[in-house]
């Protein structure tokens, strides 16, 4: 398998993938012509639909309540399991989510995670020792804490970390890019593409990439990309970082693009840009809780309007001017 197959499909196109399955069961012609150019526009939609594709191979003997759940949303796979429970149904819907995780598509630790959030789902955890957990959209973790050391692995997704008092014994929060050392601190971890996205608020974190041995101490105010081989330039902390704890989505001066992909970390199926519009400049405050109502809030702002081709296809697209 080459790396690019083998990279994990970001969240917002495995949705989309999914949305579009569905859609083609019993699609018009119309639809299947936008499917066509969905999965024409980008690599990685071709990618997640191939990947699918290969799990409905694998899965061809499964019917009823088993694959259905498979191709309905995450949170709807939890629901079938849970009610299924035990007996040949449960059986196959968990070898399909091996199957997904064989090929990177749903990864099972996010299955198998001691905390998870659906998408658009927000959730504050009280630990043990006094530390409070808040997990972001699509957002799954494990919790490990011994004698030695309270250890909390980030599988998906992005926390903030507001650490207990009291207790003598470390904590570290690790990814596959790296471990970050609390220093008596309040700080997100965000797994990003490129790599964990380290971002202090309070007091200071010590970050230490997978491959390299050494380890550098980020102070409040301070963010860095942690890669497994090193540590990218230390940068100055984004404002608003920590608002989508609060419900909201800050940008200032942020690209249209940008905006728009973080916004669709909270809705199932695709939200796209299209390309005239995409490095258009916007600043202000957008609810995540309705990505519905914040994107209607461009349009007395920015030259653009919402094309809505079924409620897992939207785009931000350049407005018609046309008398």
């Amino acid at each position: 398998m080459s790396p690019a197959s083998s990279r994990p499909v970001p969240a917002h196109v495995l949705d989309a993938a999914i949305a579009w399955q569905l859609t083609l069961d019993s699609s018009s012609p119309l639809e299947r012509e936008e499917f066509a150019k969905w999965h024409a526009a980008n690599e990685e939609h071709a990618r997640a639909w191939r990947q699918l594709g290969m799990l409905d191979q694998r899965f061809s003997v499964a019917t009823g309540p088993a694959r259905t759940a498979l191709l309905q949303s995450r949170s709807g796979v939890r629901r079938r399991l849970r009610k299924l429970g035990s007996g040949l149904a449960s059986i196959v819907v968990l070898i399909g989510l091996g199957l997904f995780a064989s090929e990177r598509y749903l990864p099972l630790d996010y299955w198998l995670a001691d905390q998870r959030t659906a998408t658009g789902e927000q959730r504050t955890v009280r630990l043990a020792d006094g530390t409070l957990l808040n997990l972001n959209t699509h957002s799954a973790v494990d919790v490990r804490f011994d004698d030695k050391q309270r250890l909390i692995v980030l599988q998906e997704g992005e926390i903030l970390v507001e650490t207990g008092h009291g207790d003598a014994r470390p904590f570290i929060v690790e990814t596959r890019e790296g471990s970050m050392r609390a220093l008596g601190t309040r700080f997100l971890v965000k797994r990003e593409e490129q790599g964990t996205r380290l971002s202090v608020l309070q007091s200071a974190v010590a970050a230490h990439p997978q491959a390299d041995p050494h380890e550098q101490i980020l102070h409040e105010g301070q963010q860095v990309l942690i890669r497994n081989d090193g540590l990218d330039s230390v940068a100055a902390l984004t404002p608003g970082a920590d608002a989508w704890t609060r419900g909201m989505l800050v940008v200032d001066n942020a690209r249209l693009e940008d905006l728009v992909h973080e916004l669709g970390r909270y809705r199932r199926g695709h939200l796209g840009v299209a390309a005239e519009v995409a490095n258009l400049r916007i600043t202000g405050s957008f609810p995540l809780h309705d990505t519905d109502k914040a994107l209607n809030a461009l349009l007395p702002t920015l030259p653009v309007q919402i094309e809505q081709r079924t409620p897992y296809w939207v785009t931000v697209a350049k407005a018609d001017t046309r008398p």
